[in-house]
């Protein structure tokens, strides 16, 4: 028993042995995790409830934060679309505005170029501004890389695409040949380019030395002539100077005639067909300058000009005015003598289109007489011959003509029918019609220069004759040497202010 004891002194007793219970057999699992973690296998139980907490803190933590990197990628993407798309917006802006200024500029180049008639040299020589093509560069594929966003605005153009302002040209740029006439506020001479060798006629205006500043008449002379643009209204090419800011020419087409200078050199009065030619063309301008709102206050013969081919141009603007609705006050000494209406000889201030009609019926029959129709020495002259051939008015022909300035200064005592049918016998009837239209007393039943346009006058035979068939005289204009015509009064010359 003592050896047993100093043999195994630490073994446990036999008793103990049996005390202490058998552990069952454990799985190869629990085997392999207990030699591979040498732990008590009182604690092996435990073990799996410890270590599976930590692995899915871990696990939940790296979702959180890739969660996290995703959101701000996208983010981030997002933002950089819509950047890109801020980008692309104001290119877009950026070349419609481009493309714009580039418009509007052919544009006006188109119509400093119609302003004058092509030559071989350049179309747009004589126009009043010049304003040089819109050049385009090629274009190049864009990059698909996001742009940088300029800090310059998309509206703002660059300082190279605003078109230069030129000067005036000098009017010794032409030779002058001749002198053609002088009216009440420019004289007008024939000239030659130095450069092309076109035959112009340029006018100097007559400026206004008594006040300061350019003379309105000069200036309402100008914007006419350029808002009423028309194939039968006179072209002006460009506005030259001369020596001293005094010194403004107009610079239009050159015309061969005008109607007084021919009437008086014919040998017979222009036919039926021929008379409808011009009186259609004359119309036809007078329209378009009341559709854009112009009167012309001075139609007569002399400012009317014809050249070879038989196509009529209304010139001399000088008297010219913009008018609109309702109608103002305006002066009535405008109009020459011959050719005035009968509201301005009595003193009607807030004229309108009838003027100018009332002048026109005055052409239509001089064209078939060859003299002027009324040729009044002063204005009570003028209202008598007016009177003596187209009857006393009335209420009933012109109502309100007894409340008119000068009316109770004439006696408007007399009969009231009128003598046309006799002094225009070999007119037809619808050209009777339309003459007494045009002669109208009332302003506001005269009739429109539209209207009269489509009158039937122009539909019955002859038929208007073409301009091209016309037959051609030596021009006057050019230098040739002739008989004087008569000698017509010339337009009033005024400086009202509320003209």
């Amino acid at each position: 028993m003592s050896s047993d004891l100093i043999s195994n002194p630490i073994s446990p007793s036999h008793s103990e042995l049996e005390a202490k219970p058998k552990p069952d057999t454990e799985p190869a699992s629990a085997l392999e995790s207990n030699f591979e973690n040498p732990v008590s296998s009182t604690t092996t139980a435990s073990t799996p409830e410890f270590i599976t907490p930590s692995t899915s803190s871990s696990t939940a933590e790296v979702a959180v934060e890739a969660s996290r990197k995703r959101s701000k990628w996208e983010d981030q993407a997002a933002r950089e679309d819509e950047l890109a798309i801020k980008i692309r917006k104001k290119n877009k802006l950026a070349a419609q505005e481009r493309r714009r200024r580039e418009r509007s500029a052919e544009e006006r180049e188109r119509e400093s170029r119609l302003a004058a008639p092509s030559t071989s040299n350049t179309s747009s020589q004589y126009a009043l501004s010049s304003v040089p093509p819109a050049t385009t560069k090629p274009s190049t594929p864009r990059s698909r890389e996001v742009p940088t966003i300029s800090t310059r605005s998309a509206y703002v153009p660059s300082r190279s695409s605003h078109p230069s302002i030129q000067s005036c040209r000098s009017v010794y740029e032409y030779e002058r040949l001749n002198h053609i006439e002088e009216g009440s506020y420019g004289v007008v001479f024939r000239a030659r380019e130095k450069t092309t060798g076109e035959i112009v006629a340029i006018k100097k205006l007559k400026l206004d030395e008594e006040k300061n500043g350019f003379p309105i008449t000069s200036l309402r002379e100008v914007m006419a002539l350029m808002v009423c643009r028309h194939e039968n209204v006179v072209g002006v090419r460009e506005i030259v100077v001369g020596d001293t800011l005094t010194q403004i020419f107009i610079v239009m087409d050159f015309i061969e005639h005008d109607l007084k200078s021919l009437l008086s050199i014919m040998p017979a009065p222009f036919v039926q067909s021929e008379v409808k030619t011009l009186l259609h063309q004359l119309l036809s301008a007078t329209a378009h300058c009341h559709t854009n709102w112009i009167l012309h206050r001075d139609l007569k013969t002399s400012n009317l000009l014809m050249n070879n081919r038989g196509m009529i141009k209304v010139a001399d603007f000088g008297l010219a005015r913009k008018f609109g609705e309702p109608l103002g006050d305006m002066t009535q000494l405008v109009v020459t003598l011959w050719y005035r209406s009968p509201e301005l000889l009595l003193g009607k201030t807030d004229y309108s289109t009838a003027v100018d009609m009332w002048s026109i019926g005055c052409i239509f029959a001089e064209l078939m007489l060859k003299t002027p129709l009324f040729q009044g020495k002063g204005e009570i002259e003028q209202i008598g011959q007016i009177l003596k051939l187209l009857g006393y008015p009335n209420e009933d022909t012109w109502p309100g003509w007894s409340t008119l300035p000068l009316a109770k200064t004439i006696n408007f005592s007399g009969p009231s029918s009128s003598s046309l049918p006799s002094k225009f016998r070999h007119l037809t009837e619808t050209g009777l019609d339309l003459l007494s239209q045009l002669l109208y007393y009332d302003p506001e039943r005269r009739i429109s220069a539209e209207e009269a346009m489509r009158h039937p006058y122009f539909l019955e035979a002859p038929l208007p004759k073409h301009p091209s068939l016309f037959s051609s005289f030596p021009s006057q204009a050019a230098g040739e040497r002739r008989q004087k015509p008569f000698e017509s009064p010339s337009a009033p010359n005024h400086r009202h202010e509320r003209d």
